[in-house]
Formats: structure tokens, C-alpha cells, sequence
């Protein structure tokens, strides 16, 4: 590698991390800044978000206004699917640091956690091995009028467990054997199975792990088996080929998503999914606030000072 060359990948990288300084900044403001507000250029622009951005990325501007405009359609996804008593599971795949929980998080910021829920199972354990491999997915699977995004699922025994060796060769042929009818269980029954794949560059996933090893927010983020999966690229990349292969089917197709931009995966993602979704505004009666009751022999009982939480702030 000559010294271009290494020169070149070091502003790569450099790059990519401050796109995620950025980006982590910008996951604060979507919480904090006032919808009502979010569609007036001069109050994004006083908080220095504006359009300005290298050829081929997406403006700050444009994505604050797009990201709230599909969360409001998102709400109206949850109305129709509590209304319909709809059942959904939306699975998400990919490389660590790929993004998923960033595109989860953005689907779920201003849902009804008691009607889009999230499941990231942790590694099975002892008695959860000597079960169908199926049986620990299958209690989380949503009832009438729920959503359910998976944040990994069934699909590690094609990806890491493959990979890293902790499944048998046996077990996941069984596995490929398997899964498609019982994907194609899951739609008879009324489910709607949509599955992503989110899909990044060597380069980017290696500017990713260096941004979190960097970042004390978010080394946490970074686990051992994530590490070793940097060794494993082309393992990986393999197993991941072999999947898209073999489950691939009419019932429940892959989607691929181009991940390597955060915030393009985050707004033509959550775009997709509400595309494959054939849901309506729901009509709801007018809430109208009654009068508050007062009684005259009411009297507000004192709280102990102790009680209270130091106002330090």
C-alpha cells in the first residue's frame, strides 16, 4: 500500500467519523427540537442545521423534514394496524454496525411501545438450546393490532452462528430446510413478514468500530464477537450470500439496504416498509377536555420535605 494510498484511507476514516459525530448530535435534536417548529427553515438554521452537504448526501434540512413527515405516516401505520388488528414483524439484518438500531429507533420514537415493540433476543441459553430452534422467536410474535421489529432474529443461525461455529453442520442445513415453511406459516396465519438486510463496505464498518473504540458513549456498543467479526469479513460476507440465497422466497423476500449513507438507509427504509403496507387513515372522534371537579372539602394533604428529589439543576 503506498502512501496515497494509506493517506486516502486515513481521511476515509477520519470522515466517516465525523459523520457519526454528527449523527449523534443529530439523534439528539430529533428529540428535542419542537415538531411544530420543524418545518421553519430559519429555527433549523439557528440551530445550525442547514442543507449545505458534499454532492451525493443528503442535506441536514431535508432529512429533519423527511424523517418527521414518515414518522407521521408511521403513526398513522399504527392507527390502521390497531383499528385492522393487522399483525406485522419487520426483521432487521446486517454486519454489526450496519445501522439497524439506528433505523429501529427512528421507527419507533413516536409509537405506542404497546403496539410496536422491539425484540433483540440475547444469546440462547442452556435450556433454550434443547428447544426447536423456532420456539424462543415464536413467543414474541405480535397478536391482532401489534408490530414487531426484530432487531437480529432467527436468521443468526444463518449468520453468526454459522460463522463463529456455534451451530453444527447438521443444524444448519435443518435451519435452511426449515425456515421457509415456517416463514410461509407465518403469512397463512395473517402475518406480514418483511425482512431487510442492511448492507455496508468494509471500509465503513472499520470506520465504524474506530468511531465507537473512540467514543465512550459508545464502546459499549462494541463487543467482543463484534471484533472478531471484523476479522471474519469475507466469512461473513459468505454466509450472508448463502442466506439471501436460500430463504429468498415470494412469501417473504429480502430487501437490501444501502447503509453505508446513515441517514438515506433511515429515510428510504422507513419509506419501503410503509410502501409494502396498504394502510388508511383511521377516522377518531374529537377528544374534547372535560372540566376539572373541585370539591370544597378537598385539601391537598403536605409531602415531607425529605421525599422530594435536590433540585441541583
Amino acid at each position: 500500500m503506498d502512501e496515497r494510498t494509506t493517506l486516502s484511507h486515513h481521511e476515509q476514516v477520519l470522515r466517516s467519523i465525523g459523520r457519526e459525530l454528527i449523527d449523534s448530535y443529530d439523534e439528539e435534536l430529533e428529540q428535542e427540537i419542537d415538531d411544530a417548529r420543524l418545518g421553519d427553515a430559519t429555527v433549523l438554521e439557528s440551530l445550525g442545521i442547514t442543507d449545505d452537504a458534499p454532492q451525493g448526501q443528503l442535506g441536514r434540512q431535508t432529512y429533519f423534514r423527511e424523517l418527521l413527515r414518515l414518522q407521521g405516516e408511521l403513526v398513522k401505520l399504527q392507527d390502521w394496524v390497531q383499528h385492522t388488528k393487522e399483525k406485522i414483524v419487520v426483521i432487521f439484518e446486517g454486519r454489526d454496525s450496519a445501522g439497524k438500531g439506528g433505523v429501529i429507533k427512528r421507527i419507533t420514537q413516536r409509537l405506542n411501545p404497546r403496539v410496536c415493540r422491539v425484540a433483540a433476543l440475547p444469546a440462547p441459553n442452556d435450556r433454550e438450546r434443547t428447544q426447536w430452534y423456532f420456539q424462543r422467536y415464536v413467543t414474541h410474535l405480535p397478536a391482532g393490532g401489534e408490530i414487531v421489529l426484530f432487531d437480529r432474529s432467527w436468521y443468526n443461525r444463518a449468520g453468526v452462528e454459522k460463522v463463529m461455529g456455534f451451530c453444527t453442520d447438521a443444524q444448519y442445513e435443518e435451519f435452511f430446510r426449515s425456515v421457509p415453511e415456517f416463514e410461509r406459516m407465518l403469512v397463512r396465519s395473517g402475518i406480514r413478514l418483511i425482512k431487510y438486510w442492511f448492507s455496508i463496505t468494509d471500509e465503513e464498518q472499520e470506520a465504524r468500530f474506530l468511531a465507537r473504540i473512540h467514543d465512550p458513549l459508545k464502546q459499549w456498543k462494541l463487543s467482543p464477537m463484534d471484533v472478531e467479526s471484523r476479522r471474519r469479513w469475507e466469512d461473513y460476507t459468505k454466509a450472508k450470500e448463502v442466506m439471501l440465497e436460500r430463504t429468498h422466497i415470494p412469501e417473504a423476500p429480502w430487501w437490501i439496504v444501502q447503509a453505508v449513507d446513515k441517514k438515506k438507509a433511515r429515510l428510504n427504509c422507513i419509506s419501503h416498509l410503509l410502501e409494502q403496507i396498504p394502510y388508511e387513515p383511521v377516522a377518531h372522534p374529537q377528544v374534547v377536555l372535560p372540566p376539572r371537579v373541585y370539591h370544597a372539602d378537598y385539601t391537598r394533604h403536605p409531602v415531607p420535605a425529605h421525599m422530594y428529589v435536590p433540585e441541583r439543576y
